[in-house]
């Protein structure tokens, strides 16, 4: 009788012991090939944490795409993601405006080195410092000197980290870009624009406005003329409300559901989109045959021989030449990931329903594990 319930006691310890190392969720993944395989390790990592809620995944390589689902769309029932399944983007976003800038460069409609002012209605005598006006290329590398948000309320992340979302909520729910414009007219620099590293979300926001004076277009209708409608993205918008069908609910770390992202921060964070849409998204990236995508890929700022920031993308080169070109997002209750490597034709969008201060990381660390093992494969 001892030994049955030693013997029963050890499978269940074994058992919970190996639920402490599988994601804890549904998951669609098949299990039949090397790749399934390579997912299922590199997603363990990620999904184990009892915090997140779902995960959708899709994968590029050369001219195939791959795409598996993890946990659920809602906490309030179980519903595995699909391909299909919007999210915000957060910051990904920024590369969506990127590309707009560098499709206006091409054009010959602005340039890099242009001041900011002379696209902007009215005065803004204090987009300067020390004479040195803030250029376009600042706004796409984060040395402009602007600060994160507009309005600039830095009490507000003083307090904890649960009533944030919902205060900023508060703060943007009927701020307009006529607002924002006259945010930007009180900022004062404190620091030549172009040599100090600040990630500024007001940067993207105003690259955005910019490009909306230059073409007399919204960002909106000016993202489905250059990118969503050429790629057959019709599950991208900058607004939630036309994909409230398909639209997963975002979490924070203690599965408390968050606000929507800010209509106002479209063009810096505001994107929803999915994998199938992201993965079509990814190919236009990595085959480089578009003038456009080409120039948003070249360092605006250098860091190193083999790292900086290119048009808002995020790039480094290995010793062999490969290069890594990213970007993360964040919103209230999502966390996203995209990287390609345009020389081995392979590219990884990763994103989920839940935020916390370690599900970026925890994506990237999941995509370089896949990389991994699929050239090793």
């Amino acid at each position: 009788m001892k030994w049955i319930m030693f013997i029963g006691l050890y499978l269940l310890v074994f058992v919970y012991a190996k639920a402490q190392n599988e994601p804890n969720s549904r998951t669609d993944n098949r299990l039949k090939t090397a790749i399934d395989s390579a997912v299922q390790r590199a997603v363990s990592h990620f999904m184990i944490s009892g915090a997140r809620a779902g995960l959708s995944i899709g994968i590029v390589t050369g001219d195939k795409h791959f795409f598996y689902n993890y946990g659920t769309t809602t906490k309030e029932r179980d519903r595995l993601p699909d391909e299909n399944t919007v999210y915000e983007i957060g910051s990904v976003s920024k590369t969506f405006t990127g590309y707009l800038l560098a499709k206006a460069i091409t054009d010959r409609k602005l340039r890099l080195d242009d001041d900011v002012r002379i696209y902007l209605p009215g005065s803004y005598p204090h987009l300067e410092y020390m004479g040195k006006p803030i250029k376009i290329i600042h706004l796409v590398n984060h040395t402009s000197g602007l600060p994160p948000f507009l309005p600039d309320r830095p009490e507000i992340f003083k307090q904890s980290a649960e009533s944030i979302p919902f205060l900023l909520d508060a703060l943007y729910r009927n701020y307009t870009k006529e607002m924002f414009l006259a945010d930007l007219g009180k900022v004062k620099l404190d620091t030549l624009p172009g040599y100090n590293y600040r990630y500024s979300n007001t940067a993207a926001q105003l690259l955005g406005f910019i490009l909306e004076n230059i073409y007399r277009q919204s960002y909106g209708q000016l993202l489905k003329r250059y990118l969503l409608n050429p790629l057959s993205m019709s599950q991208t918008e900058t607004s939630g409300k036309a994909l409230t069908g398909k639209l997963a609910k975002g979490y924070d770390a203690k599965g408390t559901p968050m606000p929507r992202i800010p209509a106002i921060m479209t063009a810096s964070g505001g994107l929803y989109s999915s994998a199938a849409d992201m993965a079509r998204y990814i190919s236009f990236q990595l085959k480089e045959t578009d003038m456009s995508v080409k120039f948003s890929h070249t360092f605006t700022q250098q860091y190193t021989d083999s790292s900086g920031i290119g048009i808002f993308w995020r790039i480094n080169t290995d010793l062999g030449g490969v290069r890594r070109i990213w970007h993360t997002g964040g919103t209230f209750g999502f966390s996203s990931y995209c990287v390609i490597f345009p020389e081995k034709r392979i590219g990884f969008v990763l994103l989920s329903n839940e935020f916390d201060m370690t599900s970026q990381g925890a994506l990237i660390e999941a995509a370089e594990t896949l990389f991994r093992e699929i050239i090793g494969a």
